[in-house]
This record gives structure tokens, C-alpha cells and sequence, in this order.
């Protein structure tokens, strides 16, 4: 397993030269190529496109460019091939970011695309799953709601759709706004 991107991404003008963005024609696609090149042991960043290549959908996965061509050959043999990879060569090419958070003072909300969850930020309960339309919010807020937020399966175990996968989206940074750092 190789693992040749770990850092964030810095503002630093060299690494932004160093990534590059991988652009599907939809957002099943990003989902499957993000998995597979997690399950190969790549870390990448699932982001929104810049204004500049929205293309398909409005996910890109963020990758070392550097790595371009092995990435590029093994979402090939996985028949996932993007429409597009664009390496970040100028100030404008920024991802935008999918998350959105409000501080509510005894409480912390978190937003990816459509989906929401809320925690108290002293116990970490979650207090509140809402948006998107898809079948299994309801599903989802009800395995979620209540229970502690290190406690809980992964929305992206539970869930099916692309709320469920959003909410996953939203889970994570939520982990990550959380923890002790």
C-alpha cells in the first residue's frame, strides 16, 4: 500500500503546483474512485470544483500530481477513468470547499453539500441530522440522533445514497472539528 499524500493541502504556491484535480462526469463516479483509491492506500481529498473546470458534477477529487499516472492506470483497470485531470497551476484553480460550519455557542453544526449534522460540544451527542430528500435520511438520523458522535457507524456504512455519502462527508469534519487537537 502506498501513501504518498498526507498532508493537507498548504497555500503554499509550490505545493499547489504539486496537485492536481481528478473530474468525473458524476458524483457516483467520484464516490467509486474515491473508494478505490482509498482502498489502494492513497489518501485524496474529495473537494468542489473550481468555477474554472466545473464539469459533470460538483465533486473533484484532489490528488498528488505527481502521481498522476499511477492513479491514472489504476482507475482505468477499475473502469473509472475521469473526463478530466487538471493540475492546479494558477491562484484561481482553489476547490472550494464542501464544508460549512456554525458555532451555536453549546452547539457545533456541521454542513457538506446538502446535508447537516449537529452535535452538543460538550458530550459530542448528536443532536440533529437534516437535509437532502434521499430514502435513507430518515434511516440515517435515526441510527444517528442521540447516540455519541465516536460511537456512531459511519454514515457512508449505513447510508446508500448520495445524502448518505454528503452526511459521511459532513461526519468526518465534524471527527475532525472534535478532536482534541
Amino acid at each position: 500500500m502506498r501513501k504518498a499524500f498526507s498532508a493537507p493541502v498548504s497555500c503554499d504556491s509550490r505545493r499547489k503546483a504539486d496537485r492536481g484535480f481528478l473530474v468525473f462526469e458524476n458524483t457516483s463516479e467520484v464516490i467509486q474512485a474515491e473508494k478505490t483509491l482509498k482502498k489502494h492506500g492513497w489518501t485524496v481529498r474529495v473537494m468542489g470544483p473550481p468555477p474554472e473546470i466545473q464539469r459533470g458534477c460538483d465533486l473533484v477529487i484532489e490528488f498528488p500530481l505527481i502521481e498522476r499516472l499511477e492513479i491514472a492506470r489504476l482507475l482505468s483497470e477499475s473502469g473509472l477513468e475521469p473526463l478530466e485531470t487538471v493540475p492546479v497551476t494558477g491562484p484561481l484553480l482553489q476547490p472550494v470547499d464542501l464544508f460549512q460550519q456554525v458555532d451555536y455557542g453549546d452547539y457545533l453544526m456541521v454542513r457538506a453539500a446538502n446535508m447537516k449534522i449537529c452535535v452538543e460540544k460538550c458530550s459530542q451527542i448528536i443532536v440533529n441530522i437534516s437535509g437532502g430528500g434521499c430514502p435513507d435520511v430518515p434511516y440515517l438520523a435515526a441510527m444517528l440522533v442521540g447516540r455519541r458522535l465516536t460511537e456512531v457507524p459511519s454514515p457512508r456504512e449505513i447510508g446508500h445514497t448520495l445524502c448518505g455519502y454528503a452526511l459521511h462527508l459532513a461526519y468526518e469534519e465534524m471527527l475532525r472539528q472534535c478532536s482534541p487537537s
